[in-house]
């Protein structure tokens, strides 16, 4: 069942159904009659006969006619998409988007400051007209007064309607099916409204067979579980393990006697794209468009393990991504087969056009309205459609609008618990099976691949073992995952100079007669030595080799590591963990220096922040891609060059001139403000820059370089 909305909107949302019958038929009887017209039997018929078919021919394709495409071959499709691209009207079109603007009209009755907002009036009035320019510039102006989060949140309620619209009535043919597809409520949208890029192609980029490791919780966690099975419960101890990559399972015994079990999934994890966890923003993706994703095989495993009968009864609860992970296990007829899934509750899940393979299984969908997460299937509030008769459906919306908040699992924990009484009460009244004590708790971590198929060949090498202030180090340093970023600044000569005399027998490296600097900071996860931030300023040197004049050198700097004579002469290091910073001095020579850092690397930005030394942040730019060519570092250790190096796996690219900036702490007494304050780089832009998103590195002790 629905909540109920607005009586006032069903007649709306009535027509709008009745709109999408009738394309949907003008359609199908353009594609006959455009598909015999294209049939080669035309070349055999009188010219007569020829005449009838070119006039029904004019007659569908014809702008003043049904203004349909041609449908039926590879030649027809062609046609249909040139067509399309010059701006070609059909009559199926504007019964469609007739269709979706009366879906706006009737959300706008339940939901009226759609139109009370003049800003978000104006684009969606843009948008339904087709008229692009005007709808970028409300957009802009949107954006600019409310900021993203805000207009999006607004815009929630209609955003699948409303980028359907665009798509069908824009000039680019590759995002027309997926217009069809909103329109006409049949199928997931397969690809992006706006520009049309395949959806399947971005998921299919979400690898691995998916894992499972049994863990304990922690005793906080532990004692914050719920010790009786009931809806609140159930999405309590999802708010309680988080989004962390784990899953929890439990076992309740029943009114009856029997026991029951639970499987508890979260949402997505929140941060960059992970190399081994399946709750990844790649995994939330795959698993709301792909029938099955390393989440749900994960969950899979994760049943498996803990070691249920055959036929066992199982309830399936998940929250956004989870949600979606579940109902996959759901629709899996082998898993189906093994246990009997007698329960789904999805909570903020785009789970509209899934279903499971047991008829008999009970599912539960609720969603709020300003989320936007649950519209990602492109079914939303404005949706004229009851694609799920037999689900029970709550799609509601509380004073709560701003997005994230609104698809919190706290948010709709309370909402179910304040606000939607009678919908909790009829959720609980079908739980009543798994409504008793807790008998039994396991929780998980779920992994993309089993932990023996981590990492790659590149990370099988010896290692050996070294003391440290935290016990014994493993080395080299072996991390799985990696951000880095490398920024070069052009500094004078002389100040240079003046810091290499007496540590290095030689010039630096030049362009353009300015000296290098180079700025190093990384972030390396899953390691031996568990996670830490690093960061190295040095001058870069042609090596002592000399094998490259000190004007050329530079270019070496784009070689792999294990083969590259430039590298970069040490003039300050920091750590932000104790471990690393006493092993600095081992690991590339020199003091390390202690301090709180932080490296965030994305698509467009970056930000390096070194509490209480520096600050390097800003846009960057267009890169050029290449390989990670890892790093090289020099320092002076009693009469002895140290050569230290990162041999790297990895895509990098290049930024030329980006528009970063480099900013010293203006307070800062820390001796590596100093010195950057001597180089005069406080202020300064880089000349080019490298950012590596993900690598695989290996880091050894530095070794003396034999004299030359």
């Amino acid at each position: 069942m629905n909540e109920p909305g607005d009586p006032a909107a069903a007649p709306l949302r009535a027509a709008a159904r009745e709109l999408v019958d009738i394309a949907v038929t003008i359609q199908d009887a353009a594609a006959h009659a455009t598909a015999a017209l294209t049939d080669a039997a035309l070349l055999r018929v009188p010219w007569t006969a020829g005449r009838a078919y070119c006039a029904l021919l004019r007659a569908v394709t014809h702008d003043q006619g049904l203004g349909c495409a041609f449908t039926g071959g590879a030649l027809a499709t062609v046609a249909a998409k040139a067509g399309a691209a010059l701006g070609a009207e059909s009559l199926v079109v504007r019964v469609l988007a007739t269709s979706l603007r009366l879906r706006v009209a009737a959300v706008a009755v339940e939901h009226p400051e759609l139109t009370d907002d003049p800003m978000l009036a104006r684009l969606i009035d843009a948008a339904a007209a087709d008229r692009d320019l005007e709808a970028v510039r409300a957009l802009r102006a949107l954006l600019k007064d409310r900021g993203a989060v805000r207009a999006l949140n607004r815009l929630a309620p209609v955003f699948g309607e409303v980028l359907a619209l665009r798509a069908l009535l824009d000039e680019n043919p590759l995002n027309d099916a997926t217009a069809w597809l909103i329109a006409t409520g049949k199928g997931f949208a397969t690809a992006d409204p706006l520009i049309g890029m395949s959806n399947r192609a971005v998921a299919a980029l979400d690898t691995g067979e998916g894992a499972a490791r049994r863990i304990e919780l922690t005793e906080a966690e532990s004692a914050r579980l719920s010790t009786r099975g009931s809806l609140l419960g159930f999405l309590g101890n999802l708010s309680t393990i988080g989004t962390t990559g784990r899953i929890l399972i439990q076992s309740v015994e029943g009114p009856d006697g029997v026991i029951r079990h639970i499987l508890q999934a979260p949402g997505m994890r929140s941060g960059r794209p992970s190399g081994d966890s399946p709750q990844d923003l790649l995994g939330a993706f795959s698993s709301a468009v792909l029938h099955s994703s390393p989440y749900s095989r994960a969950l899979g495993k994760a049943v498996a393990d803990y070691g249920l009968a055959q036929g066992a009864e199982l309830v399936l609860v998940g929250h956004s991504a989870g949600g979606a992970a579940v109902m996959n296990l759901a629709q899996d007829t082998g898993f189906c087969d093994r246990h009997t899934v007698t329960h789904v509750v999805a909570v903020g899940s785009p789970v509209d056009f899934k279903r499971p393979a047991d008829p008999r299984t009970w599912v539960a969908s609720v969603t709020n309205q300003h989320d936007l997460v649950p519209t990602l299937d492109g079914q939303g509030t404005g949706t004229c459609f009851d694609l799920h008769p037999d689900w029970y459906v709550v799609d509601y919306a509380d004073p709560t609008h701003l997005f994230p908040l609104c698809h919190s699992i706290e948010r709709y924990l309370a909402n179910l618990a304040d606000d939607l009484p009678e919908a909790r009460e009829h959720i609980d009244e079908r739980l009543t099976p798994v409504r008793g004590p807790v008998v039994r708790s396991q929780a998980y971590q779920l992994l993309d691949r089993p932990p023996g198929t981590q990492g790659s060949p590149f990370l099988t090498v010896p290692t050996h073992t070294v003391e440290s202030s935290g016990g014994t180090a493993e080395l080299p340093i072996r991390c799985r995952e990696g951000v880095a970023l490398t920024a070069y600044f052009a500094v004078r000569p002389a100040v240079v100079a003046g810091l290499l005399e007496g540590g290095w027998a030689g010039p630096a490296v030049r362009v353009a007669g300015r000296a290098l600097v180079g700025v190093h900071a990384a972030w390396n996860r899953h390691t031996g030595a568990g996670d830490y931030r690093e960061l190295q300023v040095g001058v870069v040197v042609p090596g002592p080799w000399r094998r490259h004049s000190r004007r050329t050198a530079w270019c070496d700097l784009l070689r792999d590591a294990d083969v590259r004579h430039s590298g970069s002469y040490l003039i300050g290091s920091v750590a932000d963990t104790t471990e690393i910073s006493d092993l600095g001095g081992r690991l590339w020579g020199g003091e390390t220096y202690l301090a709180p850092l932080e490296l965030r690397l994305g698509a467009l930005a970056a930000r390096v922040d070194a509490s209480g030394i520096l600050t390097l942040g800003g846009r960057l730019g267009f890169g050029l891609p290449l390989r990670d060519p890892g790093l090289v570092g020099y320092a002076r250790e009693a009469d002895a060059v140290l050569r230290s190096s990162v041999r790297a796996r990895g895509r990098a690219r290049l930024h030329l001139a980006p528009p970063l900036r480099l900013t010293v702490e203006a307070r800062s007494a820390h001796p590596l403000a100093d010195r950057l304050r001597e180089l005069g780089l406080d202020g300064a832009r880089p000349l080019l820059c490298l950012t590596v998103a993900t690598r695989s590195t290996l880091r050894d002790v530095a070794v003396p370089v034999p004299p030359t």
